[in-house]
């Protein structure tokens, strides 16, 4: 095994801070800005060009946000641009290397409201490193996993972004149908061809699910219990989040197992006054094989894979997220129940348009799910990886591929 070295941070890295309050982002920059939020911003200029690593507190519990990046960027003021202060360091080996050390930089974090780590914190941490040789090899072996991963992100992007355009084209913009005839209905002029029903008039499964009273408490395994934060989108899910249910209970439940391609609804949740659905569709085995919701999520399911995949995409329209808006704002709790869901209207399932839209977009997702599941295994591989590499407890291995990959330019 090669020879490991201590060494502080401050021996070893540059820090700088951005400049900006976090206000400074705006809705379509051209330029990153990152703040302490996991969510990526955007401004219209740049304070940095450079590979960097960025590391920000994002709340009171001290959790910390780490990222690396590539190319012209700017920065929150409390957000740390870290970069190799030696030939030494790689830059890869030493973002994978501060990754691991997340937990460490929460029992160090200083602050109440927002957490932070100071510069004299930062420069007296210490990390082992090897030889840049190993460095590298290590770097080339989770840098490989997570580029797979990153692939599938822009993939499954790419997919719902297909199937988002075709949805806008047939259903909001009406191409196939304009030289046919228009009618006035709830939702405005729409073609005559096209049927429209209320979801209480469609066969279909409402229901949510439960947890056992007094809450889960600390269970680390069981059934998975999913909850309204784990609805964000497609294939959006944070694992690290995961509550369970014990297999017992799950067994009781007549209602809220997943079994794939049902729309999931945010329930209920925010800020009086002010309601943001979100939907998102689990299948092929993600995020789990089996899983149950909670009681603040709703499953849609109108045993149609392609109308449910349908409805994704039609929920979001201006039309809908308006009124659900509009209902769940109303509450103390803001949120929506079954009637609100039930009196959405919306294009029938019979209708030949809807049903192409269907067969073309269903497959699209089952490629998403598919690439979220293997994504999922990756970041598994990864995650057990990185920790066994980084202490020197796994041997790095000379392979073709590896050394093909520093050749390429892991520097």
């Amino acid at each position: 095994m090669s020879e490991w070295t201590e060494y502080k941070l401050g021996d070893i890295a540059k820090f700088q801070t951005g400049k900006l309050n976090s206000n400074a982002a705006v809705k379509n920059g051209k330029f990153p800005f990152f703040t302490c939020s996991p969510e990526t911003y955007r401004i219209d200029d740049y304070a940095f060009d450079q590979k960097a690593i960025l590391l920000a507190g994002n709340n009171a519990e001290g959790n910390f946000n780490i990222k690396y990046y590539e190319g012209k960027f700017n920065a929150y003021q409390r957000t740390y641009v870290i970069s190799p202060a030696c030939e030494e360091i790689n830059i890869l080996y030493l973002f994978y290397a501060l990754q691991l050390c997340l937990h460490k930089f929460k029992q160090l974090s200083q602050g109440t409201s927002t957490k932070f780590l100071t510069a004299k914190i930062l420069n007296a941490f210490t990390i082992q490193v090897p030889s840049k040789f190993v460095q590298k090899k290590i770097a080339c072996i989770i840098k490989a996993l997570d580029d797979k991963i990153e692939n599938n992100r822009r993939v499954n992007e790419n997919l719902e972004q297909q199937a988002q355009a075709l949805f806008k084209s047939w259903f909001v913009d009406f191409e196939p149908f304009k030289d046919g005839e228009f009618v006035e209905s709830e939702l405005g002029m729409i073609p005559k061809t096209i049927e429209t029903k209320y979801v209480s008039d469609i066969p279909h499964i409402l229901e949510t699910g439960r947890r056992p009273k007094g809450g889960v408490g600390e269970l680390t395994s069981g059934i998975p219990s999913v909850g309204a934060e784990h609805v964000k989108g497609m294939g959006k899910y944070d694992f690290s989040k995961t509550k369970y249910i014990p297999e017992e209970y799950a067994a009781t439940l007549k209602a809220g197992k997943v079994k794939g391609y049902e729309l999931l609804i945010y329930k209920d949740g925010g800020k009086p006054g002010y309601f943001i659905p979100n939907f998102s569709i689990f299948g092929e085995g993600y995020p789990f094989d089996e899983c149950y919701l909670n009681e603040h999520v709703f499953k849609l399911d109108f045993d149609n894979r392609g109308y449910n995949i349908f409805c994704y995409f039609y929920f979001q329209t201006d039309h809908v997220m308006t009124y659900l808006n509009a209902q769940g704002g109303k509450a103390a709790i803001p949120g929506i129940n079954k009637q609100d869901i039930e009196n959405i209207l919306t294009y029938s399932p019979e209708s030949e348009q809807v049903k192409k839209f269907g067969t073309f977009a269903e497959p699209l997702f089952k490629k998403i799910l598919y690439n979220c599941k293997e994504s999922q295994m990756l970041a598994t591989i990864r995650d057990t990886l990185l920790p066994k590499l980084m202490s020197g407890e796994l041997r790095v291995p000379d392979t073709d591929l590896i050394n093909e990959m520093l050749d390429k330019g892991i520097r």
